[in-house]
């Protein structure tokens, strides 16, 4: 066994990993009361709104995977909500914008997070209402302690807030000054709404009504209600985005009220003799699936230079289909680019030396199309330039906001399963507080998630009322036969299907545990257009910790990789949870890095 920053937790009663240590206690305090794995992910889910506001938020979006111990059914439920009626091309034109803002109300899709939550509580679990909410109203009442990139969060958007969003400022710069590391905030008006929304649970349950009467009866409030009535008021008012102007946001009351999440079948590959499960391709889940087949055929040793090659370069060809492919839209040819033939083909471009080109695949002899976007050069003939010098890696990692609000990656997550076997895997993310301005009724502010659809014409991902932009967000579930057997996942944005991927070999093909495949060196490419706005990449650029040792870097890059020297403990923030059906023994295993991320369990 290697050296890990934890133990990997065991037991039989059950197990919760999240982004953020308080939430994984709520989940665990669930169980502790009887709860069960779904009780416990959706109050987790609840805290990580109060907790993590810099990574998301009630107005928020998410996919989940899960299955149940009864049928064991790998399922997924969305609840990415869709853009509204009004977002049309020809909207976006009318305001002289050929990218959709990265912040402000212009971004806003339908807020998923809050209503997919009260599905999955509604239809699966077991506790009321009351119960899954009254700690994380507890945490924004009275307050909860700031982790260092909340601060850090706030610091940098401090002009905008101060500037142009006031409702923020008063939420986030209490006494008009940025918060210190460990000093508590609350939100009280975030409390209120989760006070309503219980309340109107209480009175359906008061005249008789059942405990699903209950949680319809809130989330009518949340797509109806109060909740619906302050959004559409506080659309109407024009607010500073990242364009530079103040634009008022697209949402109607007929769009929160005639959306609902919904469950799916989830797209499947299996590898070694594990069946993974993804959300469908309107999101990036499947890439996992197609990085997965084309290093089927191929010898890959986890944490060498040849492994990490293999990784990359299989990495830039599932991404360039992903951006060619997937899309909310009918005709996405999943089944081809998940087939044998298919990676069997498309791995034949996988050669000793890093390629530079985007290279998407012909499944069925399409002629695929990519996005018209702009190579960004942070790189000279030699490689990255200012290799070594921390602001040329750091412009590439996951540093924060720009004072604008743009940000590349801001998500949380939280995986749980319990003695009887139930298992969920869930990445809500979106809503973040340098997303937009604070709706001052609710304590929160909307999403950003049409960032990630283009204003091209003709492309799958294009965006069109009613259509579910494509997602970065991607939880993972994997069955062994019938059985669901680990849930895992990790914030990243377009990293996200990148560092899950390093997880799950290191797993599989490392022969490691939860914790030392997470503690393992990680690393990532940006070859490829990000999904967020300003959507620029980097060809042949690939950013890892540098405690992967010389000689792996040295042999990178006279293959031609151009590589981003990051700390030792900058990429990746994996969670994870196991369960082994002979013994009934569960496992856990969370990520060290930001020294934030915690797995409880007995």
């Amino acid at each position: 066994m290697s050296f890990t920053t934890r133990p990997e937790l065991s037991g039989t009663f059950g197990m919760v990993s999240s982004t953020h240590w308080i939430p994984s206690q709520v989940g665990m305090a669930i169980l502790e009361r009887g709860g069960n794995a779904f009780d416990a992910a959706v109050a987790a889910g609840f805290t990580l709104h109060v907790v993590e506001p810099h990574q998301n938020g009630p107005a928020g979006d998410m996919p989940l995977i899960f299955a149940r111990a009864d049928d064991k059914k790998p399922t997924v439920l969305c609840a990415q909500g869709p853009a509204p009626a009004a977002a049309t091309l020809e909207a976006f034109a009318d305001l002289d914008l050929d990218m959709v803002p990265g912040t402000g109300l212009l971004a806003a899709a339908v807020p998923g997070s809050v209503l997919g939550w009260l599905t999955f509580l509604r239809d699966h679990g077991t506790v009321s209402l009351l119960e899954a909410l009254e700690m994380a109203e507890s945490y924004a009442e009275n307050g909860f302690p700031a982790a260092a990139k909340v601060v850090e969060y706030i610091r940098r958007v401090e002009p905008l807030f101060r500037k142009h969003w006031k409702s923020s400022a008063d939420v986030y710069l209490p006494g008009g000054k940025v918060p210190e590391p460990g000093q508590l905030l609350v939100n009280k008006a975030l409390a209120r709404t989760y006070r309503r929304l219980m309340d109107a649970e209480k009175q359906v349950l008061a005249d008789g009504g059942t405990r699903s009467d209950g949680i319809d009866a809130a989330i009518r409030e949340w797509t109806e209600g109060f909740v619906a009535q302050a959004i559409t008021e506080f659309v109407d008012i024009p607010c500073r985005d990242s364009s530079g102007k103040d634009h008022r946001g697209l949402l109607s009351r007929d769009d929160l009220a005639s959306w609902r999440p919904h469950y799916e079948e989830p797209q499947t590959l299996t590898f070694k003799g594990h069946t993974v499960c993804k959300a469908g391709f309107w999101s990036q889940g499947p890439v996992f699936l197609q990085q997965l087949a084309l290093l089927d055929g191929l010898e890959v040793q986890p944490g060498t230079a040849d492994g990490i090659h293999k990784i990359i370069e299989a990495t830039k060809l599932a991404f360039a289909d992903r951006d060619a492919w997937y899309g909310d839209v009918t005709d996405v040819p999943g089944t081809t680019l998940l087939s044998a033939d298919y990676a069997a083909q498309r791995r034949q471009l996988i050669g000793e030396d890093a390629s530079l080109e985007i290279r998407p695949g012909s499944p069925d002899g399409r002629t695929p199309v990519l996005p018209d976007l702009e190579v960004k050069t942070v790189f000279d003939a030699a490689g990255l330039t200012g290799v070594g010098e921390p602001n040329a890696v750091a412009a590439l990692l996951d540093s924060g906001p720009k004072s604008s609000g743009e940000a590349r990656t801001d998500t949380v997550h939280v995986d749980v399963v319990d003695r009887w076997g139930n298992m969920v895997s869930a990445m809500p993310s979106g809503g973040w507080l340098h997303s937009s301005p604070i709706i001052p009724e609710l304590g929160f502010p909307l999403g950003t998630r049409l960032q990630m659809a283009w204003l091209e014409d003709g492309l799958p991902n294009t965006l069109a009322p009613g259509k579910r932009p494509r997602t970065t967000l991607s939880p993972t579930l994997v069955m062994k036969g019938s059985e669901p057997v680990l849930a895992f996942g990790s914030p990243g944005g377009d990293q996200q299907d990148q560092w899950q991927l390093h997880f799950f070999l290191n797993l599989i093909l490392g022969g490691m545990n939860l914790q030392e495949a997470i503690d393992a060196p990680a690393f990532n490419s940006t070859h490829f257009p990000s999904s967020f706005y300003p959507h620029e990449h980097q060809l042949g650029v690939v950013l890892i910790e540098q405690r992967v040792g010389d000689d792996v870097l040295t042999e990178l890059r006279s293959r031609g990789h151009r590589v981003g020297r990051a700390g030792d403990w900058e990429i990746g923030r994996l969670c994870a949870v196991s369960r082994d059906p002979d013994t009934g023994m569960l496992r856990a295993g969370a990520n060290p890095r930001g020294m934030q991320g915690y797995a409880v369990g007995r």
